[in-house]
């Protein structure tokens, strides 16, 4: 959903309280970890629309990100609360401190990190999905030429698409028709529909609509670009370099482990850690 990679030679350019508290970035609370205070609830900005790391189940926030935040904030003794924020809106949100951190799979990019300071937790690549047999034989996104795929707006997978068809255009070969939306479960809701023949998004959601779905879809191609993706905080806030050190501890602790095996997500571990 949320990534700046290369797609197969392509450049490709993705409130609900999981725990007590209000709304906003600042608080009157905090626990003292160090030389900073840490903010007590940790209220974490999250587009709650890419399941299996985010999404609404049963009226609340649920997914491995849900987990590893409140993960993060129990290593900083202190508490989370997920405020559901549209992915469009997310860096500003941050920046306008509505929120202390963003945990959203977003893929750390020299763009981004010009914005904010990324604290790696995750490795994720960038898989197309299709219905089961593949019959539009699509098999990267320049096989998308004269075809129709569904993407999240706002994500540097729209951007990808939007990329290749400038490529297409100076090739003279028919562009792709891509339809984008606010959120990503509606774009995966599109080809779950038969309105388009590809979705495009991170390896995780798309491994978990094809486990959920009945065997209706599958991949087509390889997984691709696998980056970093980071918790997001603002450039100079102490709290960077604690989720960093939470992170790095949930790892050793064998925590960060086991929220992931839970959600089907083991592979996306960090390889270094």
């Amino acid at each position: 959903m949320k990534r700046i990679l290369p797609l197969l030679g392509i450049a490709a350019s993705v409130s609900i309280l999981a725990a007590c508290g209000g709304g906003g970035g600042g608080s009157s609370n905090a626990t003292s970890t160090g030389a900073a205070s840490v903010p007590n609830p940790i209220v974490w900005c999250v587009d709650t629309t890419y399941p299996p790391a985010e999404s609404i189940v049963n009226g609340k926030a649920a997914g491995y990100d849900i987990d590893i935040a409140n993960a993060i904030a129990k290593q900083l003794g202190s508490t989370a609360q997920i405020k559901t924020t549209g992915f469009t809106v997310i860096i500003p949100a941050l920046k306008q401190k509505k929120c202390n951190a963003i945990i959203s799979s977003m893929t750390i990019t020299p763009e981004r990190a010009k914005q904010v300071k990324f604290s790696p937790y995750l490795d994720v690549g960038t898989f197309l999905m299709v219905k089961k047999g593949n019959p539009s034989h699509i098999t990267d996104v320049a096989s998308l030429s004269g075809k129709s795929a569904a993407v999240e707006a706002a994500t540097t997978q729209l951007a990808a698409l939007e990329a290749e068809n400038k490529i297409l255009d100076k090739q003279g070969k028919p562009q792709i028709k891509i339809t984008s939306y606010p959120a990503d479960t509606s774009a995966a809701a599109a080809i779950q529909a038969g309105k388009v023949d590809a979705y495009l998004a991170d390896a995780t959601p798309v491994l978990y609509y094809i486990r959920t779905t009945g065997g209706k879809f599958e991949t087509a191609g390889k997984q691709v670009g696998i980056a970093p993706e980071g918790v997001a905080t603002r450039i100079g806030d102490p709290l960077g370099a604690q989720i960093n050190n939470a992170i790095q501890a949930l790892y050793l602790n064998g925590k960060m482990k086991t929220i992931l095996a839970k959600w089907q997500a083991s592979q996306f571990a960090l390889k270094n850690q």
